[in-house]
């Protein structure tokens, strides 16, 4: 039956006002309804397929059996609008604005310092106003699960939670409800430095007052639409319906139309929460002509409790299926509800908040993922599913036939799932489910598990056994077999062992399983399967004893568990972090209105958390805009034979095609090209773009560009294939001192080991974007684009369009996110963009989504790193050896400077007499890697202290001992003569050692691993000496112009960009003490190449440096022609003085300007002074691995940074901890996995996705202290301030060696002779199976070459 013609009525609400809709797209989904035709540009686009959080808005829907709304976060990117009917949105406009009244939420978020580069703030605002509309004062536990699903990539999550713990009934801070002061700063707080500690007692840990906060009155809440109540209440129960282009969605009313139409329209999905099928519904994705929501119909969302068992309907989402099982758990006896607790413990780990809310129970079982996590539990647990349909009701198992596609285990045509029941546990029967994934919150499994035993009577005899696992094929597997061979055995070791071998016989995991990690697969198959026999035997000696387990005989017949063995038993638990962050106060004699040293807010913090801060995609749309998308290569290396439009230009909406012919100047450079001609290079580079009347059309037609290649050899993507070819992009870098042969002739020891770092993606939360816009004459263009380099797009585009720069004016109001990703990658997207617009005459948008972003513009070098180190046995270091490869892409690129910086920073702290540093960059078949936070010190200090750890292990001593006996103590030269004082760095590494008590905790470590076999504890602390900014003198200048107008209001501009790091506030505070006149006067527009001309680029940690110098000399110039006036008029005001200076023609307009510090390297001689100034810190972390399935959590770091005289204690609290938590992701979970073809596999969400750093990732203790500036400041820096933007980054390796220090003391514990192979990132994969013992030897190895991988090394 074809689908109506006419569509109905859509009817709902949007921050109460009421939205009526007949002509609605089915296609398009709610985050783009909100942003385009709307106007409501505070919902943020970051990633598309519901993994970031960014596009979090509040739905709200009457319930009318409880007669109340229920609300609940959801990303707007996965919800189709045509869902929508009868429901209310709340977006983060409609909580607050800075216009009228800004809600407590918005407040506190932003005034606890949880924001800096703003984009993520709207979608984590959403989540915690929803969470509030329900829960007033919720737990910590609860506000931990609002925001899992909520991707930061600036702040560290820290902050946002301690906004949120304001609101906590169970929160342990004192509330400063009685004073302004917190507990910690009052007379014998611990924030007062320890006895032993070095720090002055001037010292504050407030960072923000909650008695400024406003209350929380939820009765002044918006209340639910009265129409929709009505709607509610009343239902209409006809079928709605709703048609597209190419899409009908039909929405029945009752249960009967549903099975009608499910009969007429076999092949149409069923679409709840569009949590599978949204994110495969690209534009590159199929189509279904028909798509049924069964949303209206109530029976999919009843639950019944039984006698026999529960029943819940497939139609309720994940989040109620949470809260019926919980309603359940709590009123049946315990021993009936295993199941039920297995399937609540998977949830909590299952995705993230939004994503439970909209994915629903039925969609789940029915979608069959390979990673699922609930169809193991309930394939074990005797689930069984209640169909529907036309012909009447039948019931099916969930079992080994169904699960398998077993045609008539299935679902027949015209047939749907109405309901699961979940039979109830027996008496003597166990339950449990296991997962693990790259991370403990919102992230796929690798692999879990579904296990259940039953035994007879009063024996440990099995009577049932059923073993399911998710992850090892392509839908949930079981091992039926397996089990029914062990029917009847006792519940022991050896029955485990048989268990064991039976269960890898049977259940196949291919070498070519896609996710690849086989081996480590197989072994979770086993050890899931001990980490249950563990938890059944524990429960049976419990239960056939119930006193205490000292009690229990050792001659029962259930064998003791060993107290080693007593902490296998559960999962790590996530808490919500706590922690100190202290700094040094301002002197009690500086001005109340000098703001320099005091932690302001952000300048933007409360128009990001009202969604109005503005971002370059947010830019109204403009009249006869176009949009772009681009084409790409799919071959790694290959000749162009031919490029074909003509599908393309045939589509509706299309206007052109742009390629390198079109291109009227420069096409980039000779090896590398802006749009590809004649050969391309790697999988991802451009080759030409589309320009459409609508986004959608553009995508859809570059999917149609059909281009034919011949391939061409070599074909290179790793760092030993690159060495083996001799391919690289620049001369090798050295540096060498010291007589290294001579050295290693007379040392002790002798010791050669590798180490290998992976690349990491920027994952900055705005993806690349620009607006070009053509003016009417002189060729003139101006550009809004996202990157920390306007200039670089100014003269990119100038150059590809052969015009003057005077003719390019770039305008960069904020961006959202950059860690280098945004340096270089802006300009050529821009200056294709550019000749989009030159060639159409329209302006021309393009915006990246996530997979394209990731695909195309690189990121971290990865690094293969050998060294040979000779040192005495008391652990100093003689001789040092280190040869170095990163893996540079198909292009130049930075890699030659990275390769610089790289070898520049290679002895990190330490004085080593002897030393030989060497670095090459390979050119290879990938995307050019680029610049990235720290530029290479991250990747190559790994190596340097990968070697000191060694040293340690040969020596038999703590790696701080080593660490201490090899630091630089007194004023000396680097490797390249460059003298420095490293008393600030003593300073840190004593300060660090003290407030982490290190001794102490390595004492309580190793009592906890010798009593516990399967976790173990590891604690590692690690100094740095980072050194800030740019190699040449020229790129550290800097200019400003600052303009006082009449009223006595001033306008900033310089040449920095807002990424985050809060410079436009530092610059302000800058102004404010040197004008002496309050930060409510100054204002900062935007960034802009016509007001301030030839910047350089916002990076390197110098930009508050830089920029500040020549805001200061602005003001100062400004300051000196105000003085006569001033003088004159003492008791004056400042308008008075303004007012003067305006009648007596006294310019108040002044350009300041910094000349930049002075900095060369002579790359011959190996000598120069290439840095202003150093950083130094040191951090210290512990952890616990699980042995048995290589998790781990961080249980406490300690950070000493030195940051001189802080100009604002909170932006650079939050970006230490920023950086560091995306260290940690670098050295933890941040893995890029790589296809045979060269092709990017980890690109965003989706079941191999990419993993960010959580709000679980943080350190459950998280104490960063800000240094206190010596009495001798230096004054070559703003107000001897230091730049922390990198900085922080390498800290996060504190953690990588607290878990090899963990995985050290399992091997001490199995007797394994420890590995000088180093491997970054530290993922479970690698820490399980670095963990060798029985379970790792018995799994089957791969034979290399026997299969494809499924991904390929690249470092």
């Amino acid at each position: 039956m074809p689908p109506p013609l006419g569509s109905d009525e859509l009817i709902f609400f949007v921050n109460g006002r009421k939205v009526t809709e007949r002509a609605v797209d089915p296609e398009v989904t709610l985050l783009t309804f909100l942003r385009r035709k709307l106007g409501l540009t505070g919902t943020k686009s970051a990633c598309g397929g519901g993994g970031c959080g960014a596009c979090t808005v509040m739905l709200s829907r009457h319930d009318p059996a409880s007669g109340k709304p229920r609300h609940f976060s959801v990303t707007a990117c996965l919800v189709p609008v045509c869902s929508l009917h009868g429901a209310a949105v709340t977006t983060v406009e409609g909580v607050g604005s800075v216009r009228s009244r800004i809600h407590p939420v918005q407040e506190r978020i932003a005034k606890s310092h949880g924001t800096q580069c703003g984009f993520c703030t709207p979608g984590m605002v959403m989540s915690l106003y929803t969470l509030l509309r329900n829960y007033p004062q919720p737990s910590e536990e609860q506000l931990l699960e609002a925001l899992t699903g909520n991707l930061c990539r600036c702040t560290g999550y820290r902050p946002i939670l301690e906004s949120g713990r304001t609101f906590c009934s169970d929160s342990g801070g004192c509330g400063q409800t009685e004073s302004t002061r917190c507990c910690l700063d009052q007379p014998g707080g611990d924030s007062c430095p320890a006895e032993d500690s070095s720090l002055p007692a001037r010292m504050c840990s407030e960072l923000f007052t909650r008695a400024e906060f406003w209350p929380l009155d939820p009765t002044q809440e918006p209340i639910f639409p009265p129409e929709l109540m009505r709607m509610a209440e009343s239902p209409e129960r006809r079928t709605l319906t709703f048609c597209g282009d190419r899409v009908t969605w039909v929405s029945p009313g009752t249960l009967q139309e549903l099975l009608e139409l499910r009969a007429r329209h076999p092949d149409a999905p069923l679409v709840l929460g569009n949590t599978a099928l949204g994110p495969a519904a690209r534009p590159h994705g199929g189509v279904h002509p028909v798509l049924l929501s069964p949303a209206r119909v109530p029976e999919l969302s009843a639950a019944a409790d039984t006698s026999a068992g529960l029943t819940i309907g497939a139609g309720c989402s994940l989040a109620q299926v949470q809260d019926i099982l919980a309603k359940s758990i709590a009123k049946l006896p315990g021993e009936k509800t295993r199941t039920l607790q297995a399937l609540a413990r998977a949830l909590r780990s299952l995705a993230g908040q939004q994503i439970r809310n909209l994915a629903s129970l039925g969609g789940h079982v029915m979608s069959q993922h390979s990673y699922s996590d609930l169809n193991p539990i309930l394939a074990v647990g005797r689930a069984a599913l209640n169909l529907r349909s036309e012909g009447g009701e039948r019931v099916i198992p969930l079992d080994e036939n169904f699960l398998a596609g077993v045609a008539s285990a299935g679902l027949r045509p015209g047939e749907m799932v109405e309901s699961v029941h979940i039979p109830h546990t027996r008496k003597w029967e166990f339950v449990s489910g296991f997962r693990q994934a790259q991370a403990p919150k919102n992230a796929v499994p690798h692999v879990s598990a579904g296990l259940r035993v039953l035994f007879k009577e009063g024996t440990d005899a099995i009577e049932d056994l059923s073993i399911a696992y998710g992850g090892v094929g392509a839908t949930t597997v079981m091992a039926p077999r397996s089990c029914q061979q062990l029917l009847g055995r006792h519940w022991t070791e050896v029955t485990l062992d048989e268990a064991c071998r039976l269960v890898l016989g049977e259940v196949v995991v291919p070498g070519s399983i896609p996710g690849g990690r086989a081996e480590f697969r197989r072994t979770l198959l086993v050890s899931f399967l001990f980490r249950f026999y563990l938890q059944v035997l524990h429960e049976l000696r419990t239960r056939w004893f119930p006193g205490p387990p000292s009690a229990l005989s050792d001659s029962c017949w259930c064998p003791k568990l060993p107290d080693q063995f007593l902490s296998a038993l559960e999962d790590f638990p996530v808490t919500v972090p706590r922690g100190l962050q202290t700094y040094q106060s301002v002197d009690p004699q500086q001005p109340s209105q000098d703001p320099v040293g005091r932690p302001i807010m952000h300048l933007s913090g409360l128009k990001h958390a009202t969604g109005e801060a503005v971002f370059c995609d947010d830019l109204p749309r403009l009249d006869r805009e176009l949009c772009m998308a681009l084409v790409t290569s799919t071959r790694p290396h290959a000749k162009i034979v031919s490029v074909d439009p003509s599908k393309a230009l045939g589509l509706p909406e299309v206007v052109s095609v742009i390629t390198a012919e079109d291109i009227p100047g420069t096409n980039g450079t000779e090896g590398d090209r802006l749009l590809a001609v004649d050969e391309v290079l790697c999988v991802g580079q451009v080759i030409c773009a589309v320009v459409a009347e609508t986004d959608v059309q553009a995508k859809r037609a570059a999917e149609e560009v059909r281009v034919t290649y011949e391939d061409l050899q070599p074909v290179i993507f790793s760092i030993q294939d690159a060495i083996k070819h001799s391919s690289f992009l620049c001369p090798e870098k050295k540096l060498e001192q010291g007589s290294i042969e001579e050295a290693f002739a007379k040392v002790d020891q002798v010791l050669e080991g590798e180490v290998h770092v992976g690349g990491q993606e920027h994952f900055y939360m705005e993806t690349q974007r620009v607006l070009v816009v053509p003016k009417a004459e002189d060729r003139e263009l101006d550009i809004y684009v996202s990157t920390q380099d306007p200039a670089h797009v100014q003269k990119t585009a100038a150059s590809t369009l052969n015009v003057p720069l005077s003719r390019v004016t770039c305008h960069v109001k904020r961006v959202g996110g950059g860690f280098g990703g945004k340096v270089g990658r802006p300009a050529t997207l821009g200056a294709i963009a550019a000749v989009g617009a030159v060639k159409t005459g329209r302006p021309v948008r393009l915006v990246l989504d996530r997979e394209e972003d990731m695909l195309i513009t690189g990121g971290r070098h990865p690094l293969f790193g050998k060294y040979k180190v000779g040192f005495a046995n008391s652990g100093r270091i003689k001789a040092l050896d280190i040869e170095c490869y990163i893996n540079g892409g198909c292009t130049l690129d930075d890699s030659e400077l990275v390769t610089e910086f790289l070898i520049l920073k290679l002895e990190n702290a330490y004085k080593i007499r002897n030393l030989r540093f060497r670095g090459r960059a390979c050119r290879t078949n990938l995307p050019s890697n680029t610049a990235f936070r720290g530029f290479g010190f991250p990747q190559g200090a790994l190596v340097t202290e990968s070697c000191i750890t060694a040293v340690a292990a040969k020596c038999g001593l703590p790696p701080e001992k080593v660490r201490e006996k090899n630091m630089y103590w007194a004023v000396d030269k680097t490797i390249y003569q460059q003298a420095f004082n490293p008393e600030p760095l003593g300073r840190c590494w004593a300060e660090c050692l003290s407030r982490a008590n290190l001794k102490a905790r390595r004492a309580q470590a190793d009592a906890f691993n010798q009593q516990s076999h399967w976790r173990k504890r590891g604690i590692a602390a690690v100094p740095m000496k980072f050194s800030v900014g740019f190699a040449a003198t020229s790129f550290h200048q800097a200019a400003a112009l600052v303009h006082i107008y009449t009223d006595g209001s001033v306008l900033v501009t310089h040449g920095g960009n807002e990424l985050g790091q809060g410079i436009h506030t530092k610059m302000l505070q800058v102004a404010s003490r040197e004008l002496r006149v309050p930060m409510s006067r100054l204002h900062i527009q935007e960034t802009s190449t016509a007001t301030v001309p030839n910047t350089v680029a916002t990076a390197a940690s110098i930009g508050a440096d830089v920029n500040g110098r020549a805001v200061q000399n602005a003001c100062q110039t400004l300051l000196k022609r105000l003085e006569p006036i001033i003088k004159k008029n003492s008791e004056g005001t400042w308008e008075d003085w303004i007012d003067a200076a305006f009648e007596q023609r006294i310019s108040l307009s002044a350009t300041g300007y910094f000349r930049g510090y002075k900095a060369s390297m002579d790359w011959e001689k190996g000598v120069g002074d290439p840095f202003p100034y150093y950083v130094f810190g040191a951090a210290c972390s512990e952890v616990e691995i699980d042995c048995l399935t290589g998790a781990h959590r961080k249980l406490r770091t300690d950070i000493v940074m030195d940051t001189g005289c802080s100009l604002n204690p909170a932006i650079d609290i939050g970006q230490v901890e920023g950086a560091f938590l995306q260290g940690a992701g670098l050295y933890t979970s941040e893995e890029l996995h790589y296809s045979p073809e060269g092709a990017l596999l980890s690109r965003g969400p989706g079941p191999h996705e990419y993993k960010v750093p959580t709000v679980a990732d943080v350190p459950e203790e998280l104490n960063v202290t800000l240094l206190p500036s010596a009495p001798e400041r230096t004054q070559l820096s703003i107000y001897s301030s230091k730049g922390l933007g990198e900085s922080g980054m390498f800290l996060g390796s504190s953690v990588f060696f607290a878990i090899s220090d963990a995985v050290a003391a399992a091997h001490r514990d199995r007797g394994l002779v420890e590995d000088f192979t180093v491997r970054s990132p530290a993922t479970p994969e690698r820490v399980r199976m670095a963990c060798e013992d029985r379970f790792t030897e018995m799994i089957p190895r791969e034979t290399p070459g026997t299969a494809k991988p499924w991904c390929i090394p690249i470092s």
